[in-house]
């Protein structure tokens, strides 16, 4: 009789394991799961334009803008804040990028001033999340509207083209292929990428990024600057942000105030959450990021291709979103 229960028990402890395992799987690789899961609906309804090379190299190089954005976003996510100011940055930093290209004809000085640009926008986001203790949606929900405004301001709500004699070596910096096939902005995705992934793994600040996510009172307690982490992330994503920006100014050779990086927070914070990262901060990776990135653009391809009416993509996208983060709830529980 024993011995009948010793095996029910055997049974009953596998049985709890695998279940553990699957659950592990899944919490762990669940944006790789998504990705893989999305291509083969794409293969199945339009796998003969779908699963071409031309078609997925468009996918890599048409996100590729909002994939370096989302590095920038993960980090923010990370430390339990939030950034809806991006796309509005990256107007800003791309608008300065073009006109300090016409009026110096210097292309060094042209994405130095962008960045300092992103630098500066962010860095004042992390100030006034940090040190006067307002929520971050607050506060780039504001800085958002601000920096919109003050583009289409100064440009009159139009925008500016790259003008100047030197205006090619600018639009070569995303418009040049690398062995004839690669488009760059895809090249410096995948090196920024590699960078941040050693960055949040390598280093003490990017250790203590998780730490203020995870529980922001015991690592101030650890004698960790609480301020520098939080201003440090605001400040890295704007520069990001802004590399974006040159991007897409030199891959269009303008840029519009109004028009350019209009909903890419949107498309970015879907990427981060997509790709595993909590909204409350503490977990989530770089990796994840971009198979999230990955896998709107596959969507929003998918969408393209089915012929769904572009005014129900920002519909599904929030579905998505909302879909993901109550994953990310039902999985937590399992956990604890």
């Amino acid at each position: 009789m024993n011995e009948i229960k010793t095996q029910d028990n055997i049974r009953n402890t596998q049985k709890t394991s695998t279940g553990e395992k699957v659950k592990a799987i899944l919490a762990n690789h669940s944006a790789a799961i998504a990705l893989i899961f999305i291509m083969i609906i794409g293969i199945i309804f339009r796998g003969d334009v779908f699963f071409t090379y031309s078609n997925l190299m468009n996918v890599l190089m048409n996100n590729s803008f909002i994939g370096i954005i989302s590095l920038g976003m993960t980090l923010i996510i990370l430390t339990g804040n939030i950034d809806l100011a991006v796309g509005s940055q990256l107007a800003l930093s791309g608008l300065v990028a073009v006109t300090l290209l016409n009026n110096t004809e210097s292309v060094i000085i042209a994405i130095l001033g962008a960045i300092l640009v992103g630098a500066i926008t962010g860095g004042l986001s992390g100030m006034a999340v940090s040190y006067f203790n307002i929520p971050s949606f607050i506060v780039t929900l504001g800085t958002m509207q601000i920096y919109r405004s003050f583009a289409q301001y100064f440009y009159s709500g139009g925008g500016v083209m790259a003008s100047a004699t030197n205006a090619d070596i600018f639009t070569n910096i995303s418009n040049y292929r690398l062995f004839g096939e690669i488009p760059m902005p895809i090249v410096y995705w995948i090196i920024l990428s590699l960078l941040m992934v050693l960055f949040t793994r390598k280093t003490a600040f990017g250790r203590h990024i998780f730490a203020v996510g995870s529980n922001e009172r015991a690592t101030f307690l650890s004698s960790v600057n609480i301020h520098k982490i939080k201003i440090g992330v605001f400040i890295m994503s704007g520069v990001l942000v802004a590399i974006a920006g040159v991007l897409e100014a030199s891959r269009l050779g303008s840029m519009n105030s109004a028009s350019s990086g209009r909903s890419y927070e949107m498309d970015a914070i879907a990427a981060v959450v997509i790709g595993g990262t909590a909204m409350n901060g503490g977990r989530g990776s770089i990796i994840g990021t971009v198979f999230g990135t990955l896998t709107i653009g596959i969507i929003n391809n998918l969408m393209n291709l089915l012929g769904v009416p572009s005014f129900l993509v920002g519909a599904i996208k929030g579905f998505i979103i909302i879909g993901a983060v109550m994953l990310q709830k039902i999985m937590s529980k399992h956990k604890e």
